[in-house]
């Protein structure tokens, strides 16, 4: 019952919603931020207390100022990943573009036929990045991902990210499959800031808390020796992002344990610091503590 109320209903709605113009776009996410915040409340204690945590030197004002742009951010962010269901390639690229110093990294690896471990987080628009990626470079981009439980919703996230011909990998695959694709020249993206378990988890100061971080990117980069390019996405106004990209490890097995890690992690540290309304606030990711 459910796949055919998704088929006959939900995504037409959607396909039709993809096709509006962005202005028309736009006045409907503000719409959706007074539902979603002011009156559902959507994680609002979540988002607070994470706000909080992390910058125990701003005001109460500068926290809920930061609190209502990235309620404003998440609701665009939602709606500009339903437009990927029809949008073209010119205007794509137009929405999120890869600088110059990031098309050179990933020219200059291609042409080395150096396959490469990308990592980044929950930073401005990451899904509208793999798009941007398959569509500027040269190497065939693979995505680490967790199916979803809902299989309709699972499919059409499948579809929207692969659209522009990115490829995805389970996460439990990963390893498997980037060995099995060692002869191809690839670029295979880790978002790094979900909620690892704890046990096995790399510990770190984060945002002024203590934060557990996934080593898988890490170990797989240093089993593969694949250099780390650490990627943002940057938004310069609303609906309109930068993609940066920067190697941080070239040579990731002479590097010590946890060193690639900490590397990335306070780089997006930085990013975060540096517009913190476009991170993805609501997410639990301080929901484990350190075991002693």
């Amino acid at each position: 019952m459910g796949k055919i109320i998704y088929f006959i209903f939900i995504f037409p709605l959607l396909y039709l919603v993809s096709l509006l113009p962005f202005f028309i776009v736009y006045g409907i996410s503000d719409l959706m931020y007074f539902l979603v915040y002011k009156l559902l409340g959507y994680r609002k204690q979540v988002v607070h207390q994470n706000l909080k945590n992390a910058f125990p030197e701003k005001s109460d004002l500068e926290l809920k100022q930061i609190e209502k742009k990235y309620y404003h951010f998440l609701c665009d962010v939602i709606l500009e990943t339903i437009q990927s269901i029809s949008i073209s390639k010119s205007t794509m690229l137009k929405r999120c573009y890869m600088n110059n110093q990031s098309i050179t990294i990933f020219e200059q690896l291609n042409q080395q036929q150096k396959s490469c471990v990308i990592v980044l987080g929950h930073f401005g628009n990451w899904e509208w990045g793999g798009n941007t990626f398959s569509l500027t470079c040269n190497q065939q981009l693979y995505v680490l991902y967790h199916p979803l439980s809902n299989k309709q919703f699972d499919g059409l996230m499948m579809q929207l990210r692969t659209r522009f011909g990115t490829k995805l990998y389970a996460m439990k695959d990963a390893m498997r499959e980037m060995i099995k694709n060692k002869n191809e020249t690839t670029a295979t993206a880790f978002i790094a800031d979900q909620t690892p378990a704890p046990e096995t988890a790399y510990w770190t100061d984060f945002l002024n808390q203590d934060t557990p971080v996934f080593l898988g990117t890490e170990k797989i980069a240093k089993k593969l020796n694949f250099p780390v390019v650490y990627v943002s996405l940057l938004r310069k106004k609303r609906g309109f992002y930068e993609f940066n990209a920067e190697v941080i490890c070239d040579n990731p097995q002479t590097t010590r344990e946890g060193e690639i890690t900490e590397l990335h992690t306070k780089r997006l540290e930085k990013d975060i610091i540096s517009q913190p309304e476009t991170w993805l606030w609501s997410h639990r990711r301080w929901k484990h503590k350190r075991k002693v």
